[in-house]
Order: structure tokens, then sequence, then C-alpha cells
């Protein structure tokens, strides 16, 4: 007999059917048992006798029964199969399960991080864990299918590339084959991109895996995915124009409330001045309370900040093209003032997306590797590929990058990232389940080329 999916059950009265899950709740009255069993679909209750009892929460079984539609004073209004409720006739244990560390049918919220990443996959049962993962591989899906019919193309770019400053450390791997030479793993595809519309490719994207190596918080982590788009031959509002159709597109078929659209835009200057800050909250407190998303603009950031010492660094990302207007004042050395082609995405006080329009000129690219105080070497060394390049015909290019996880986050009202990604990193960066980082073995690290300082060569392997 084939399985029947939970959900299907409302579909399948008077019919005997085999269901496969977990125990999800038990019942005794009398001599009556009633158990809740769940899978991938739904939840269903079961209706037994007296040896149903032997079964024990989130054990896994096989149920073989009659779907018979329940009356309607007994009806369960709260689950989608409530109408139905499956009388048992013959059951088979299929994994026992030990007592949980703690309760999967509660919300969660206040059990111990750390007990709740070493059981991951036991938390991830939860119902509301459940509903956020798989809300956001609906949300990924629906991004791909517009871009798809924007006419983009999809592109994996590499995960083992140059170390090079884009703003954070890089996480670093050791090679193998060139003893004493580093991999750095990507922090964005940012480079690759570009080489891409240098390729032809006018129209990119890719669900991009980024890694950085920085301070830890509730709305970031180590790792993230961003829904990466590259777009040849635009200018400023083609980038935003196109993006605000997708976010509106996508999140109506997410049944998401949007506050207003189109999405009102701000300058830099003017979202310091109104609200302190260039990632805000437009939302009154009703609409906090209802779950309304709301989107904004910023554009017009400053190119560049003076650090402490007097020395230059970039405010977004140093692949940026400076302002039409500020270009020839920028290559004749003017620095302070310039103006950027960045534009982000802001919701609820978050920030949703990040992008610009490029410097696809590479005297321009240069100019500003030269600001941020790069020698004629350095940026031979580690942008030398990108000067090459935008000789060859560089189309003028720019594009977006929106944090999935963050966004997901915003989308389900959640206070941490975490709670919409399978398997993330701890506060301190401690892996779920698997406890890395962890030590190796000598021998790993003698094929490497590596040795450990002293203090920390405390593994006897």
């Amino acid at each position: 007999m084939q399985r029947t999916l939970i959900k299907e059950t409302i579909d399948k009265v008077g019919e005997e059917i085999v269901l496969y899950g977990w125990v999800n709740s038990i019942r005794e009255h009398g001599n009556v048992v009633f158990i809740d069993l769940r899978d991938c679909s739904g939840v269903v209750q079961l209706v037994g006798g007296e040896d149903l009892s032997v079964l024990k929460r989130e054990s896994v079984v096989k149920v073989v029964g009659q779907v018979i539609e329940r009356e309607k004073k007994y009806i369960n209004s709260k689950i989608d199969t409530g109408s139905v409720e499956i009388s048992v006739n013959q059951f088979e244990i299929l994994s026992a399960a030990e007592t949980a560390p703690f309760e999967i049918t509660a919300d969660g919220r206040d059990v111990d991080e750390r007990i709740r990443l070493k059981y991951r996959y036991l938390d991830l049962r939860r119902q509301r864990m459940q509903e956020n993962i798989k809300k956001r591989s609906q949300l990924i899906n629906y991004f791909r299918q517009y871009l798809f019919n924007q006419d983009f193309i999809e592109i994996e770019t590499p995960l083992l590339t140059k170390s090079t400053p884009e703003g954070a450390r890089d996480f670093l791997v050791p090679s193998r084959l060139q003893p004493g030479e580093f991999y750095a793993l990507p922090q964005s595809p940012q480079q690759y991109k570009q080489l891409l519309m240098v390729s032809g490719f006018e129209r990119y994207f890719q669900l991009a895996k980024c890694l950085r190596d920085e301070d830890l918080r509730a709305d970031r982590g180590f790792e993230h995915t961003q829904l990466d788009i590259e777009m040849s031959f635009v200018e400023q509002t083609d980038v935003m124009n196109l993006v605000e159709k997708m976010f509106i597109d996508v999140l109506g078929k997410m049944n998401a409330k949007l506050k207003e659209t189109p999405f009102p835009v701000f300058t830099y200057q003017q979202a310091i001045e109104k609200f302190g800050d260039d990632k805000f909250d437009l939302r009154s407190d009703k609409e906090r309370e209802e779950g309304v998303l709301a989107f904004a603009w910023v554009k017009d950031f400053p190119f560049f900040e003076k650090k402490e010492d007097g020395s230059w660094t970039f405010t977004h990302n140093p692949f940026s093209d400076p302002i039409p207007e500020h270009k020839e004042k920028f290559l004749a050395g003017e620095i302070e003032g310039i103006l950027t082609t960045q534009y982000d995405l802001v919701c609820n006080g978050y920030e949703a997306g990040g992008g610009s329009i490029r410097a696809s000129d590479p005297k321009i690219l240069k100019k500003v590797l030269e600001v941020l105080g790069h020698s004629e070497d350095k940026i031979e060394e580690q942008f030398g590929h990108m000067l090459e390049a935008f000789k060859f015909g560089a189309p003028p290019h720019g594009g977006i990058a929106c944090g999935i996880a963050r966004l997901m986050m915003v989308l389900q009202d959640e206070k941490s990232m975490k709670e919409v990604v399978a398997f993330p990193q701890t506060s301190s960066g401690q892996t779920a389940v698997m406890d890395a980082p962890s030590k190796v073995e000598k021998k790993q690290l003698k094929e490497l080329g590596i040795m450990l300082h002293p203090d920390l060569d405390k593994n006897e392997s």
C-alpha cells in the first residue's frame, strides 16, 4: 500500500491508508488512546486501543488505519485535518525516541541557545521552525522564477578565491599544493560578478554563500546567503526599479503586507536629518503589531569617510562609481564630499539589500584604491586582474545583494537570523551540532606546512 501524506487524509474518508511520521503527542482516555501524528505536511489525530500507549513522543512510526469523518461537534478547526481522524488497525515502531532535552511542541525561545543548537535537528521539528525554513525556500523559489522571467541567468562563482580587502576579515584556507599560500572564502562574489559583465552575461544572479570573519550579532553571522544580482547597460534607477518590482511581486505571493508602494526614496542626508540613521523604521506602532513591512530606498551616500588616523576608507563598496556629476572632480583629486552611486534598500529598521553602479572605468577604480592607501604594487597584486579586464570593453553595470536570512527574519517577525537558518552558529561562532571549530590532527597541519604557536599547540594527535 502506497504512503499517504497527512495533508491528503481529508480527501480519503472511508479508505484504508498508510501513514509515516513522528508521534507528536499522546492522550489516554480510559481504554481509548489518542495520538497526534506529524509528518512534513501536517498533523492528524489517530484513535486506537490501549496497545498504542507503548508509543513514546517523537518516535517514528508506521500506521495503517481507516480515515473516518469526525462528528461536527468534534471537528478541530485549529488544524487542516481537523475534520477527520484515523482509526488505527495496526502500527509499527520504526525508531523509538529517547526523551528529548527540551519541549518540542513549545515555542522554544526560552531554551538556552547552546542546547537548542546542540540538538538543532530536534529544535527544527518545532512548527515555528518548520514554517520558517519552508517559507525561506518558498521565498527563494519566487525570487528565482521572477528573475528567470526577466531574462536573468543563474551562474555560480567560486568559493575558493583570493584575499582582497573588502571591509571584513577573510576566512583563509591553506593550500596543500602551494605550501605557504592561501585561498580566501568570498566575502561576496563582487569581483566575479563584475567579470561576468565583462564576459557578456548581461543579466546574472545567484544565491551566493558569503563568509566574513566579523563580530556576530542578531542580524549578522559568519556566513550568510545573499540574492546577488548584476546587470549591464543600466543606471541607478534601472536597478532600483527592477528590484522594487521584484520585491512587490514576490512578497505579494508570500501574502506580506507592504506599507506603501512605490517605495519612498531618501538621500543619505535626508535620512540622517529625519531619522538620525540610514537604517530606519517607517511603521507606526499599529503597523508593527500587524507585521507590516515598510520598505524605502536610501541613495547618494558619501563615497569616503576619514578614519581617526586621518586616512580614508570607503563607506560601502570600493568598486562603486561616483555619481556622474562628481566623476571629474574625483579624478582631479577631490575626495571629501564625493558621493557614490550606492543605494540601500531598508525595511523595518534593517538593511534588506545594498548595491551600486560599479566603476567600469579602470582609471576610477585605480583612483579609489589609491585613495584607500594602496600602493601601486599592492593595487597590481590584488586588483590587477580587474584593471586588466576593464581594458577589453567593460559595459556600464550595476547590481545589488539582498540578504536572505535578514529578509526572512523581518518577514517572520523574528528577533534573530538564527531562527530562519537551518544550522546557524552560536553567538560565539561555534557551529550547530558538529562543534566546530575544532582541533585537527598534526599530520593534517604538516601536509599544509602549518605549525601552531606553542601556546596553541595542545593537540597530542
